[in-house]
């Protein structure tokens, strides 16, 4: 697919010149395609997953605990990525971390393709483990393919690549849930190993097209934090070793001894971490500033997913039970529903990136903060919306699929307004001395929300009760009136950065 996409550079000298994909460096085919793959057997997987822990063919778990699991999943991915970059550049370097990462992706889907319920919990901490690592790195190999910051391409190789992105994600629902749903459940896990080992091996194949600072460890341990490293983790492996064989042999062992330390470790982290930086001494009063406005960003983020990411638990366990999944009386997978977003996103984004210049060039282009507020008001209208759904369903009827769309549907143009903006300010307010590992404090803001999901789960809350779901949806809207409201305050404290 790479090779017929290419043409003759046009700058030579740069990293895979001689041929280009789409006028960009020929490295960024490679991981193009890795990316897809990698979205592909994710995606596919996490469309799968909560219908396979409630299906009576898979572990018949109730909706409550199968979201628990489900949200837990999704804050680890996200909480790894922090140590995911660390491990990039402290090391073995990007290059070498993302090969070694698909490989435990692709173990942890051929893990959870066994049809034993005993390995299923080991295959989602491989996959979880080895997107973390994956996902820190990858983006920058994008980034070492052009010629600093001020490479007119840049912006548009990730533009690319964040197709890449979304392609895997529409496909992988339509193909793997297909499979999973229809044929058998562990049969969908293994193609979604086969398309990981798919990303592996083409990731193995184009790497002599990626620049050579990928190989390179940019700041390496020296032997003293080699070995006060691997103290510290036998350590707090020994602990947690030992407190869960004292909880196995006094037959006192849950699964909630895995998801509740879990879940509360993605709530304590990402606050620690963020209290840490604005702590810090070194920041300047300007950098201390601009961290006092990060954290409006932050916590009304973590909203955001905590809402967004309920899409895949409770809205899909909602649809299997009680949605009319049909289009003129044509039925489909229930798990379909997970390819809407990433078809709207295709779809909408190019629109909304016209939008945003032609209204620049009038002066009228909406402030990071109005553009924000209104993100986390949509996703709490979409809940608004999920009421209906609701309501038909506890009078005894089916729902019609099209409630769900408007949903999801909802939620994009939500996530199209904050999602982008987010990165963009990360990356504008982060203080120089952490400037490499902002963009992982952002991921954190995924990892509280998912993981305030699963508390409420584990604490017996019911999600799919309109009460819970209108709770929900007012707290999201009053936070983007909030922020909003304050906007100058926030605009204030942002100092240079708009």
């Amino acid at each position: 697919m790479a090779s017929s996409l290419t043409k003759d550079s046009v700058t030579p000298g740069t990293p895979g010149s001689g041929k280009t994909f789409f006028g960009h460096p020929r490295g960024l085919a490679t991981l193009f395609m890795t990316e897809m793959w990698e979205r592909f057997s994710y995606y596919g997987m996490r469309a799968l997953l909560p219908l396979y822990l409630v299906a009576p063919g898979g572990l018949g778990l109730s909706a409550g605990t199968a979201t628990a699991i489900y949200s837990v999943y999704l804050s680890l991915v996200y909480l790894l990525t922090m140590p995911g970059g660390w491990f990039g550049d402290r090391v073995w370097g990007p290059r070498k971390t993302v090969a070694v990462a698909g490989g435990i992706i692709m173990l942890g889907h051929l893990t959870l393709a066994l049809p034993s319920s005993g390995t299923f919990y080991a295959g989602l901490g491989l996959v979880a483990i080895g997107s973390g690592l994956l996902k820190a790195n990858i983006s920058t190999m994008v980034g070492q393919l052009y010629q600093g910051p001020d490479d007119p391409r840049r912006d548009g190789g990730f533009t690319v690549f964040y197709m890449g992105i979304n392609l895997g994600a529409f496909a992988a629902p339509l193909i793997i849930g297909t499979i999973g749903e229809n044929v058998d459940w562990h049969l969908g896990f293994a193609l979604a190993a086969l398309g990981m080992g798919l990303g592996v091996a083409q990731f193995l194949l184009g790497s002599r097209h990626l620049d050579a600072q990928s190989s390179v460890v940019p700041k390496p341990l020296s032997d003293q934090e080699k070995a006060s490293t691997l103290r510290k983790a036998a350590l707090w492996a020994g602990i947690a070793v030992v407190g869960y064989a004292v909880v196995g042999f006094t037959g006192n062992y849950t699964l909630n001894w895995v998801l509740v330390p879990l879940t509360l470790l993605g709530v304590i982290v990402p606050v620690m971490v963020i209290a840490r930086i604005k702590r810090d001494k070194d920041l300047d009063r300007a950098e201390q500033s601009k961290m006092s406005a990060y954290i409006w960003f932050f916590v009304a983020a973590a909203i955001f997913w905590m809402i967004y990411d309920q899409g895949g638990s409770t809205l899909s366990i909602f649809a299997d039970s009680s949605a009319e999944n049909s289009v003129f009386g044509w039925d489909f997978p229930v798990s379909w529903y997970q390819s809407v977003n990433p078809v709207l996103i295709m779809a909408l984004a190019p629109v909304f990136a016209w939008i945003w210049l032609a209204l620049n060039r009038r002066g009228k282009e909406p402030s990071t903060i109005v553009k924000f507020a209104s993100g986390l008001m949509l996703v709490g209208v979409s809940f608004f919306l999920f009421l209906a759904p609701l309501s038909i369903a506890e009078g005894g009827h089916k729902a019609a699929a099209l409630w769900l769309v408007a949903i999801y549907f909802t939620q994009t143009v939500g996530e199209l307004l904050l999602s982008p903006v987010g990165l963009s300010v990360t990356t504008k307010m982060a203080p120089a001395k952490y400037a490499s590992q902002m963009m992982g404090v952002w991921f954190l803001a995924v990892t509280a929300g998912d993981a305030t999901t699963g508390l409420l789960s584990i604490a017996g809350v019911d999600l799919n009760k309109t009460g819970i779901v209108a709770m929900e949806a007012t707290l999201a809207v009053v936070a983007g009136v909030a922020v909003w409201m304050y906007r100058n305050k926030v605009k204030s404290l942002m100092g240079d950065v708009r």
